[in-house]
């Protein structure tokens, strides 16, 4: 339907009076969703129609468009799904792929590609983006005359290597001869307004070339099935208002940490997850926290303030939208500009230092060290939007069914003379009572399954926290009687205090469901001991499993554990597979090219 058209000749007056009122709550990114949804409807009972007609597709010689994402996370993800969306809306012929799925060699054949990437770490790509992201920076990377592209990335300006997956693929792009029609955008944890404009701007100047090509090309217009098309009403920024149902410590009453088994009530929402996926949680900061920063700079709680189109109390916004548990450069950037300080300014100078120094304040520290006068207007201008946390699901539908669990490591210590608790841990372990609301969402982790037969073997390494969808994993296959062999590798500090989920553990090994547990507490003897020390120990057995089929999966710490894990991997495979250090390297990442060595690391 043109732009010209008039509706009420398309649509009767009582379907114009049910599309109005369908319409009428939803906000511009839920209508966003819903024109793509719709246009996507449109484009099946066309092609539907075309194959029904057995009209012969033309040669595939037009210009099309090609999303490419790589996430970690699912925030390059959405926002990807959002561009498709607006792009199907202009009624543009757009495919959407994850690059874990993509065939790299099809890239000189695009006309148009856009690519939507975040960053791990320390400049890592996601590891659905590995495979693309190394093979466009090797010797066998084609040339790419003739494609345009684009490129978005997605990172947090608080660590070295900001948005680094995203520059990699503008420059590997540029180099192999491709032509940039928009300049990249690195995108901080803030993303969604920079995101957007990229996204419309860019839109707008390939709008009437792709526009024309897809009119050509109408016969190669993908089906979309609508129940494909379907997805959950809620979303991260449609959460769902869940109620707690428990909190409970699990770690023993010596222990040096302080682990929380959560559980959160989906009754009536009709959510539906899978084991691996990961549970969004938007936290309130501790109103406590808010009300000594406001004494500290001595502003008025109920001033007035506005967030984009919001207006609420100053108060409001620092207990609901902003976020004051994790400190970053841009608040130190314009903290001291707003108070003219020219001694926190200088800190800015060396990025190193400024990282090592905020690792370990959060923004009440800086405004004590560092005091001043501002308007409200000021500190919510300098402060960031709170993002939600996410946290592995520890439970399968097919065990809980409308129920959700956590495993909540909960951060708390003391620094500069207080005690520090980290955002969401201490609203879901403190905060919060049994009965209390939380919103939530899903985010889906299709980068983290099960393998789809039940019958392969399986390696689990998850210290700490890091055990949550391994729990989620065993009650799955537990469900569905699948008969492959399972090996867990846990660690924590001591066995008496941090054996997280024990009885469950012990009665899956006595049922048979989990055939060895290979155990690490570190502080239990004199030198330190951890999962990728029992690994090593027991590695014939370990690449006899590999060597068998089996899928191994590591969840946990990133800049660490994931790390040693892997370089124990491949001393295993080098040692017990008789390989050279590149041949055991090379069959290492062969296994994460076939999903059979998945990381659900933070």
């Amino acid at each position: 339907m043109s732009s010209s058209t008039n509706p009420i000749a398309v649509l009767n007056d009582a379907q114009w009076s049910l599309l109005n009122q369908a319409i009428a709550p939803l906000n511009r990114d839920q209508l966003t969703w819903v024109s793509g949804y719709l246009a996507g409807l449109a484009q099946s009972q066309v092609a539907t129609a075309v194959a029904g007609a057995q009209v012969a597709a033309q040669p595939a010689a037009a210009s099309s468009l090609t999303i490419l994402y790589g996430s970690q996370t699912g925030n390059a993800k959405g926002v990807a799904e959002e561009f498709k969306a607006k792009v199907e809306a202009a009624g543009i012929q757009v495919s959407l792929t994850n690059m874990a799925d993509y065939k790299a060699k099809q890239l000189k054949s695009e006309t148009h590609l856009v690519v939507i990437a975040s960053t791990n770490g320390e400049g890592e790509p996601p590891d659905d983006a590995a495979e693309l992201h190394e093979f466009l920076g090797g010797k066998k990377a084609p040339k790419l005359e003739g494609v345009k592209f684009a490129v978005l990335g997605l990172g947090d300006s608080s660590y070295e290597f900001f948005c680094q997956t995203g520059k990699d693929f503008d420059e590997r792009l540029a180099k192999l001869g491709a032509e940039r029609v928009a300049e990249r955008v690195d995108c901080d944890v803030d993303y969604d307004g920079d995101a957007n404009a990229w996204g419309d701007a860019l839109l707008a100047k390939l709008e009437d070339e792709l526009k024309a090509a897809g009119n050509a090309q109408v016969a190669n217009m993908p089906a979309v099935s609508p129940v494909a098309a379907a997805v959950s009403q809620y979303s991260k920024k449609n959460p769902y208002t869940a109620t707690l149902l428990e909190s409970q410590k699990i770690t023993g009453r010596d222990s040096v940490k302080d682990i929380r088994h959560v559980e959160i009530s989906l009754e009536g929402s009709g959510i539906q997850y899978k084991a691996g996926d990961a549970l969004g949680v938007w936290f309130l900061n501790d109103k406590q926290l808010v009300a000594d920063l406001l004494a500290l700079l001595e502003l008025d709680g109920q001033a007035s303030v506005a967030l984009g189109e919001e207006s609420m109390t100053l108060e409001q916004a620092l207990v609901e939208k902003l976020e004051l548990t994790q400190s970053y450069p841009t608040f130190v950037t314009a903290y001291a500009k707003a108070t003219d300080n020219n001694a926190l300014l200088a800190k800015t100078d060396d990025k190193a230092a400024l990282r090592e120094y905020l690792a370990e304040r959060q923004i009440i520290d800086i405004v004590r060290e560092f005091p001043g006068k501002l308007t409200a207007e000021q500190l919510v201008e300098a402060l960031r939007p709170i993002t939600p946390r996410l946290y592995s699901i520890a439970s399968s539908q097919a065990e809980v069914e409308d129920e959700v669990h956590l495993t909540v490591g909960l951060v708390e210590y003391d620094a500069h003379g207080s005690l520090h608790q980290g955002g969401a841990s201490g609203f879901l372990s403190k905060r919060l009572e049994e009965g209390d609301e939380v919103r939530v969402f899903i985010e889906h982790n299709d980068n983290f399954r099960l393998p789809e037969n039940g019958d392969t073997p399986v390696i689990m390494i998850g210290p700490g926290t890091g055990i949550a969808p391994f729990r989620a994993f065993m009650q799955q296959r537990d469900a569905e009687g699948a008969e492959g062999k399972n090996w867990l590798f846990f660690g924590n500090p001591n066995f008496t205090q941090d054996f997280l989920y024990q009885v469950e553990w012990q009665r899956y090994v006595k049922e048979g469901l989990v055939n060895k547990i290979s155990l690490a507490f570190s502080r239990d003897q004199k030198e330190k001991i951890y999962v990728q020390h029992r690994i090593l120990e027991q590695g014939e057995e370990f690449y006899r499993w590999l060597e068998e089929g089996a899928h191994v999966y590591v969840c946990g710490d990133a800049n660490r554990m994931a790390k040693d894990v892997n370089d124990a991997m491949i001393q295993v495979v080098e040692k017990h597979g008789n390989k050279s250090r590149e041949e055991a390297e090379q069959y290492v990442n062969e296994l994460r090219r076939a999903k059979r060595y998945q990381k659900d690391v933070y």
